[in-house]
């Protein structure tokens, strides 16, 4: 193991003043020597970072500095370097599913950790979607996964709403890389009179909770670096440059 790291977490929670966040924690994260992007936005923050022991525990520090603490950090092994450079970037939304007014910080989305995750995917009246982009799936998904076809995110609400009949009094169970897309539009759905579950931690807290993973989950993880993708036992697939999620 080369002692590099690869840490991503996320909060939904109102930020009055992304701006100032923005500049005090580029230079936080710059002094602590992590490479990534951080994304900043009113209804909260999504970051990947990569480094050593030191320089995470580091970066952590600076979010709690700014009243992030209880973060809950989802850590893979590098052998290959993530990123090239750190950003810090204010958006609009973290991840745009383009309907204004989603109250995220009060959803009733139900987490499921990955064993209750795999009962709950095998029962018959649950409806299993990959809450992911198309490419995404096709390089790996779990088994029975119903893929949406949608090429960005903000897609998925045209795709969702043409489908509310037919899903409502089942057991929506949706999933994604780390937790963050389903965690939106699970609150939307919720809203909409839905009964939904997620995966909590997404599917990379699977692959580091279930030892046969590779059982449910068919392929590998697309992951917004360079390592491009993962295996079920967290293996690189390696071979692309670091991008964002959409």
């Amino acid at each position: 193991m080369s002692g590099l790291w690869h840490d991503a977490f996320y909060r939904f929670v109102p930020i009055v003043d992304p701006d100032r966040l923005v500049t005090i924690l580029t230079e936080r994260l710059r002094g602590a020597g992590v490479l990534g992007t951080v994304l900043v936005a009113e209804e909260g923050i999504n970051a990947m970072l990569a480094g050593g022991d030191a320089q995470l525990e580091e970066a952590r520090r600076s979010f709690e500095v700014e009243g992030f603490t209880g973060l809950r950090f989802q850590r893979t092994p590098c052998r290959t370097k993530p990123f090239r450079h750190l950003k810090v970037k204010r958006k609009r939304e973290l991840v745009p599913l383009g309907i204004p007014g989603v109250k995220v910080f009060r959803s009733s989305v139900v987490d499921l950790s990955p064993h209750e995750w795999r009962k709950l995917i095998k029962h018959p009246d649950t409806v299993l979607i990959d809450n992911r982009n198309h490419f995404e799936v096709q390089l790996g998904h779990f088994k029975g996964a119903i893929d949406p076809g949608v090429q960005n995110f903000r897609e998925f609400a045209e795709y969702a709403r043409a489908r509310f009949v037919e899903w409502r009094g089942k057991n929506v169970a949706m999933y994604c890389t780390g937790g963050i897309r389903c965690q939106k539009a699970g609150a939307w759905l919720s809203e909409e009179g839905l009964r939904v579950y997620q995966l909590d931690g997404g599917i990379l807290n699977y692959f580091a909770q279930v030892e046969d993973a590779g059982n449910d989950f068919e392929g590998e993880c697309f992951v917004f670096d360079a390592r491009f993708a993962l295996g079920s036992d967290l293996h690189e697939v390696g071979g692309l440059s670091a991008t964002e999620p959409g």
